[in-house]
């Protein structure tokens, strides 16, 4: 999706350059402390599911800010569903407080759905009807004029790249079409949050580069972004802060500062593979930390400062280097981390 039609309208989000990358922020800041309920943003506060005996969700606190993207981020089965089901308000929780830019969506489920745009991982269409009546008819169930809500649906379609299927039945779409306009279904009332359960999936790589900006234009703009995903990588492009969760319980403390200070693999390529091999050994880099695969070499490295000797210390050897760069992203490697640790 595109940005530059959105951000000519007063008030909506201004795009950053797509090529800005965004900054990792220590997942504890979303994760520790009880932030108080009536903050800005997305805040859950000791908030329990049960189905019977199966507790989905247990005592789960942190605070999706305003102006951040927010990675919610487990394995299956660790409560994310249930979870993004209770901050929608389709769900109840058994105990706790959820707060949706200052309202709670059990007693104004109204005021939340004003609030927020949802997006879930599969979502219902109208089959029959062409994008350009969807989103019009999204807009009027939220109260906008009809003029006002096929104007916002116009401008939609061009940001979702819908054009030439805005009249279409929706059933002809594709998937990445599909969720483009689950997207575009989100965004039409101008939310102040959004609630996004794997967005990129089916998205083609361009696409994917314009759901990045779109999402970091709206949380510059003071909006507040939870976003659900497997995609880890994408999730790192993306998302400042990082919620880690396991068995329905947010994961902190000294679990989680353990993860963060696991080793972490670093790519290496160089011209002369050969040359590479040897000079890891010469400089001192443990046999049980290099593993060679080709002309690439993975090193596990427990500092940056170490991988920056390492670089130095190649090149001053005469090593002909091409690329050097962690092979994973912090909110994958630290996922990798407590998935062994949970073994």
């Amino acid at each position: 999706m595109t940005s530059g039609d959105r951000a000519a309208e007063p008030g909506a989000p201004e795009p950053i350059p797509a090529s800005a990358p965004p900054v990792f922020a220590d997942p504890l800041d979303g994760a520790a402390g009880r932030p108080p309920l009536d903050a800005d943003g997305i805040v859950v506060d000791e908030v329990a599911r049960s189905f019977g005996s199966v507790q989905a969700v247990r005592q789960m606190t942190f605070h999706a800010r305003p102006g951040r993207v927010t990675a919610l981020i487990g394995p299956n089965g660790a409560g994310k569903t249930t979870l993004l089901l209770m901050l929608a308000s389709l769900l109840a929780p058994d105990a706790g407080q959820i707060r949706i830019a200052g309202a709670d969506p059990m007693r104004d489920p109204r005021a939340v759905r004003r609030a927020m745009g949802w997006m879930p991982d599969v979502l219902g269409t109208w089959r029959t009807l062409s994008p350009r009546q969807i989103l019009t008819t999204v807009g009027r169930l939220h109260g906008m004029p009809t003029a006002a809500a096929r104007a916002r649906a116009d401008e939609l379609i061009v940001q979702a790249r819908l054009e030439e299927l805005a009249r279409r039945p929706s059933r002809v779409l594709s998937r990445g079409q599909q969720q483009r306009l689950g997207l575009a279904r989100a965004l039409v009332h101008r939310p102040r949050v959004l609630l996004l359960d794997e967005p990129a999936a089916g998205l083609d790589p361009t696409s994917r580069l314009e759901l990045r900006e779109l999402l970091r234009g709206f949380a510059a703009a003071g909006g507040t972004v939870l976003i659900s995903s497997h995609d880890l990588s994408e999730l790192d492009e993306i998302a400042e802060d990082a919620v880690f969760v396991d068995r329905g319980e947010v994961v902190g403390g000294e679990r989680l500062v353990l993860a963060r200070q696991a080793a972490r693999e670093w790519r290496i390529r160089a011209l002369d593979p050969q040359a590479l091999s040897y000079q890891l050994a010469h400089i001192g880099v443990a046999f049980d930390r290099v593993r060679i695969d080709g002309d690439v070499a993975h090193v596990a490295l427990d500092r940056e400062e170490d991988a920056a000797d390492v670089l130095a210390r190649l090149v001053r050897a005469g090593v002909p280097i091409t690329h050097f760069a962690p092979a994973v992203g912090d909110i994958e490697r630290t996922y990798l981390s407590l998935a062994g640790g949970r073994r």
